[in-house]
């Protein structure tokens, strides 16, 4: 599994992080998400990453399975 952002769509609300701290961080600037893995996310994070996803109200993340 893997989880994408699109940075044009984040309004920085931060529940991704507050969610799922291990998988997801914000800018300090802007407050954009940063997706802490670039490439496959953990499999023992997998459920914490997808209850980011789900969180974000912008719907600004979206997991790809490859």
């Amino acid at each position: 599994m893997k989880v994408v952002a699109d940075l044009d769509k984040c309004q920085g609300h931060g529940l991704c992080r507050m969610s799922a701290p291990d998988v997801f961080d914000v800018t300090v600037d802007e407050g954009q998400v940063i997706v802490k893995f670039d490439g496959e996310i953990p499999e023992e994070l997998e459920d914490a990453a997808a209850l980011g996803v789900e969180s974000c109200p912008e719907i600004a993340l979206a997991v790809v399975d490859e």
